[in-house]
């Protein structure tokens, strides 16, 4: 494996795989790199099985707010046999594609291999060396140890911008006065009959009488979130919310351990809820608590929540962001503000630039955003579309900003 790269990628979730691909159509010999053993992020290591943000809110049909790498991974989860129709959710209006973890972590290996990009899985970036306002040398913890690699630029896609806090960049650190947005636990859930429907109003009733003594309460009351799991029986339950102080280890650990025991109580409550729910068991929590919401590093500019209630489009503007701002200022409760305009503000250019450091670009949780605007642009649909923007910008970092959003348009992005 050369040592030496155009452009590197840190973090395999939407966001890195859509830099990845962003900076590949541009000619770029590209690496990216990711701390697990398979792509996806959050829909595959945190159960997550939901695309959001890839469609504007509203509307009798769903209408596209993110293209590029995004349409490349549709097409080939079609051809695993996916099905891609967007589903609009009839209490909030949001339209959303389910997934199948699986069949999206090999479509996007093949994706990355039909691109000529590089993967290098069991690997995270512990050290990255700056000089004269840009990063250089890399230093990546591999399986068999640590490697050098160097890059003409660099894309943080890790989430918690990890890249950049290892060149010890500046922090936007929202953990310093605030909580952040909560850890989620999704539950994979097997052992129902084929079809199956829970009865709401009974599993409603479950949750109050669960919640009087139960060790692990239940924030959502009308029983949380359900979607079916394609090529399976199992369902997709969304209902274990916890509060996210400061996303440190132990904090994570505490959080990891609170979840198995929760999600072990929610399937004994779950069988008692109605006759037919008798065998349910619980599949897979997992691998890991979702992460809403990691640590920050300062952009050279921030989307902010005016941009997005106005629906502000700007001639900087490299991505469009249309999921509404969804505040889990209260667990298991989502207060939602939608986007205003034309439905999709656009993202600016300063977003995805990392603030101190010429050659570093960020992408899907770690770019620019105030407090409100990140919980709109953090969703997946929202991190290809911003991934894909950093990776072209990675590419073609020497040019101006108008031939690079020209370039993301031409190469199928939408802006």
């Amino acid at each position: 494996m050369p040592s030496n790269y155009d452009v590197v990628v840190a973090g395999g979730g939407t966001g890195g795989f859509g830099a990845a691909i962003g900076a590949a159509r541009s000619g770029a010999r590209v690496l990216l790199i990711e701390k697990y053993g398979f792509l996806g992020g959050a829909a595959t290591n945190s159960n997550v099985l939901a695309f959001c943000g890839l469609f504007q809110h509203g509307g009798e049909t769903a209408v596209p707010a993110v293209a590029g790498a995004s349409d490349m991974l549709m097409a080939e989860l079609e051809r695993l046999g996916q099905d891609t129709k967007p589903r609009q959710n009839s209490k909030t209006g949001n339209w959303i594609v389910l997934l199948e973890p699986e069949r999206l972590k090999l479509a996007m290996d093949r994706c990355l291999a039909e691109a000529g990009v590089e993967t290098l899985l069991h690997a995270r970036t512990s050290d990255v060396a700056a000089m004269d306002g840009s990063l250089g040398t890399l230093t990546v913890e591999a399986h068999e140890g640590p490697l050098q690699l160097s890059a003409g630029a660099f894309v943080d896609a890790t989430g918690d911008a990890h890249l950049a806090r290892r060149a010890h960049l500046p922090s936007a650190d929202a953990s310093d006065s605030r909580e952040l947005q909560p850890y989620t636990a999704p539950i994979r859930v097997g052992g129902l009959p084929p079809g199956f429907q829970f009865d709401r109003s009974a599993l409603a009733k479950a949750v109050v009488e669960y919640n009087k003594s139960g060790a692990y309460p239940i924030h959502r009351p009308n029983g949380g979130f359900f979607a079916p799991i394609q090529g399976s029986d199992d369902i997709w339950w969304m209902v274990i919310d916890l509060p996210c102080k400061s996303a440190t280890s132990a904090e994570l650990s505490e959080a990891e351990r609170y979840t198995r025991a929760a999600a072990n109580d929610y399937i004994a409550m779950l069988r008692d809820v109605q006759p037919d729910a008798a065998k349910a068991e619980l599949v897979q929590t997992g691998p890991q608590v979702g992460i809403r919401e990691g640590r920050h590093c300062l952009a050279e500019e921030e989307i902010v929540a005016d941009d997005l209630s106005s629906g502000r489009q700007r001639s900087d503007g490299i991505a469009r962001a249309a999921w509404p701002m969804e505040d889990y200022v209260r667990l298991g409760k989502a207060d939602y503000t939608h986007v205003g305009g034309a439905g999709f503000a656009h993202v600016p250019m300063g977003a995805i630039r990392a603030r101190g450091v010429k050659n570093l670009f960020l992408a899907g949780r770690t770019i620019g955003a105030d407090r409100q605007a990140y919980a709109s642009v953090r969703v997946m649909g929202t991190a290809f579309a911003t991934g894909f923007a950093a990776g072209v910008s990675a590419a073609n970092h020497q040019d101006g900003d108008r031939a690079i959003v020209e370039k993301i348009t031409s190469m199928g992005g939408l802006i």
